[in-house]
């Protein structure tokens, strides 16, 4: 079960990278990023349901807590590349990047707490 997800984010920055190449237009980068945080998101879901009922209560309740806590801090990260500072790269492709990175990184530590395997 473990393989599925990280399979996807194996594959995601090929298949982001291949939609890349492949984009002519500002929409057409937007989609690339919007698939690339759409994987992170799948892969974020299925590392969450792999950890979660495994847990004991007292750690569910604290990690359901931190997550609450981390869904408002991702939906507020990127920003900065998000508000045409950087311009229309920043905004279709930089902010994109950030978010999913921002993801994969909770992935991450997600999976860290299924410890050694």
């Amino acid at each position: 079960m473990l393989l599925l997800p990280l399979l996807m984010v194996a594959a995601a920055p090929a298949a982001s990278e291949d939609c890349i190449q492949a984009a002519t237009t500002n929409a057409d980068f937007a989609k690339c990023g919007a698939a690339q945080v759409k994987q992170a998101d799948a892969a974020l879901n299925a590392m969450w349901k792999k950890v979660y009922p495994g847990l004991d209560t007292k750690t569910k309740a604290a990690l359901l807590e931190e997550q609450r806590l981390w869904v408002r801090f991702k939906d507020k990260s990127c920003q900065a590349w998000s508000t045409g500072y950087f311009g229309r790269e920043g905004q279709v492709i930089h902010f994109y990047t950030c978010r999913a990175t921002v993801i994969r990184d909770r992935t991450a530590y997600l999976e860290s707490l299924l410890g050694p395997q």
